[in-house]
């Protein structure tokens, strides 16, 4: 079978920072191993999901360079659930219940006040044909449960966390289907990924107990439907959590959006969710294959992974100074050529900082008060600027041996009248884009204060 990973978000909000990197694993397992890369979009819940947050998810996916291989619908695949939850019922896995909320409400609380674990009682497999009659006659609609095989214990090898084992005694048969026929998560998903050919699941730590129901439900579904697909292979990563070393709210609303807003490269963002909670550095790598090539579940750890905004700013920052000004050409202010963008890339957090940068270059500048002999001293610059292959170099050798300055008293008055700044990118670099009228210009006028 193919390699097959999938990315299920539902509709129901933007992706945030822990949904795009549960994204960015599945990716990068599915073309480390040269296998597909799906999209599902969960959207069973008619009533929450929003055809704009579908279109977002699509965007927000390509704007990081996740590509995909193909996409689906889980509100346009109600026949295949269906054909499957009938198949299951007819092999005795799923049974109709009749509690009400409050009823199992009530239940849960007496076994917790005995000390029992709060699992379905299993009470509606007693009922008889008349009791269900009876139900249905007072106008009660089932919900329906999958039954868990409590013969023997459910294990497998997880991708992360290693050997796992679950008694199905302690699970609550799950709920798959509401009594207004609606579907919850757990069916669906199962059934997805057996007809889609999905070999490998990745996903949070926080769907262990998920998986152990879900592997007995894939036993039943390729029996009843599916005699050629295999389980997937699972495997659980540990949750986001904030620098604090808690679990943060913000991170679930910290998305694409907000990363968009603060000038946050996409490449920035996957170099460091890429290796996040693994024990490989995370390192301002923009080559995906890099990133890739060394992706390894092996690596990954079982601390909650610590997501630090001021990392990915690091990480931002570094990027930046490295990247290809054809790459970034059409994201400058007009007048910035290649010369402009290598002068001013080493003082860029974010791209969108090099239209301030830029202004040094084209001005006008707000240039300090100069005492007098610093004037003097300026005024003297401009009448030995001279042009040439070097102007800044030619110009501050000259005045070093025409005054003696050296040292910050020689360069930094040249700075301040020359950009406003006492600080900024190389005047080797930044004097021949100011231009020899605009940079005599300057001194003139700092010297004539």
């Amino acid at each position: 079978m193919t390699f097959t990973t999938r990315f299920a978000p539902s509709p129901t909000g933007r992706l945030h920072v822990g949904n795009i990197r549960t994204a960015l694993h599945n990716w990068m397992l599915a073309r480390k191993n040269g296998g597909r890369f799906l999209l599902r979009i969960d959207d069973t819940d008619a009533e929450r999901s929003r055809e704009e947050y579908v279109e977002a998810i699509r965007t927000d996916l390509s704007w990081l360079g996740i590509d995909i291989d193909g996409e689906e619908r889980q509100s346009q695949r109600f026949e295949v659930y269906e054909r499957a939850f009938e198949a299951l019922r007819e092999s005795g896995r799923i049974y109709a219940c009749y509690e009400t909320a409050q009823e199992l409400e009530l239940k849960r609380k007496i076994q917790l006040g005995r000390g029992l674990p709060p699992i379905y009682d299993r009470a509606a497999l007693a009922m008889s044909d008349d009791d269900r009659a009876a139900k249905e006659a007072e106008g009660i609609a089932p919900h329906w449960r999958f039954k868990l095989d409590h013969a023997e214990p459910i294990v497998w090898e997880d991708g992360v966390r290693g050997p796992q084992k679950f008694d199905p005694a302690q699970l609550s048969d799950p709920v798959i289907r509401r009594a207004d026929g609606s579907w919850l998560y757990m069916l669906p998903s199962a059934v997805d990924d057996c007809d889609m050919g999905v070999t490998n699941v990745l996903r949070g730590e926080d769907h262990v107990s998920n998986t152990a129901v879900q592997i007995q439900m894939f036993t039943a579904l390729i029996a009843a439907l599916y005699p050629a697909q295999q389980i997937p292979h699972f495997a659980h990563e540990a949750l986001l959590v904030g620098s604090e070393g808690k679990l943060s709210k913000r991170l679930g609303s910290l998305g694409c959006d907000a990363f968009r807003e603060r000038g946050i490269e996409p490449e920035a963002i996957v170099a460091l969710l890429a290796r996040l909670g693994t024990s490989q550095p995370v390192e301002p790598i923009a080559d995906r294959q890099v990133l890739i090539d060394t992706f390894d579940l092996s690596t990954f750890g079982r601390a909650p992974a610590r997501f630090d905004d001021a990392e990915l700013e690091r990480l931002n920052t570094a990027l930046v100074h490295h990247m290809d000004f054809d790459r970034i050409a059409h994201r400058l202010p007009e007048g910035i050529d290649e010369a402009g963008w290598h002068a001013i890339r080493p003082n860029l957090a974010h791209i969108d900082e090099a239209a301030e940068w830029w202004r040094i270059v084209t001005g006008p500048i707000n240039q300090p008060a100069f005492p007098d002999e610093d004037r003097d001293y300026l005024s003297l610059a401009a009448q030995t600027l001279s042009w040439g292959d070097d102007p800044w170099h030619a110009l501050t050798a000259a005045l070093k041996e025409a005054t003696g300055r050296k040292g910050k008293p020689l360069f930094l008055p040249l700075r301040q009248a020359l950009t406003g700044m006492d600080h900024g990118p190389d005047m080797g670099e930044l004097l021949p884009l100011i231009g020899e009228q605009r940079a005599r210009e300057r001194l003139e006028a700092a010297a004539a204060q």
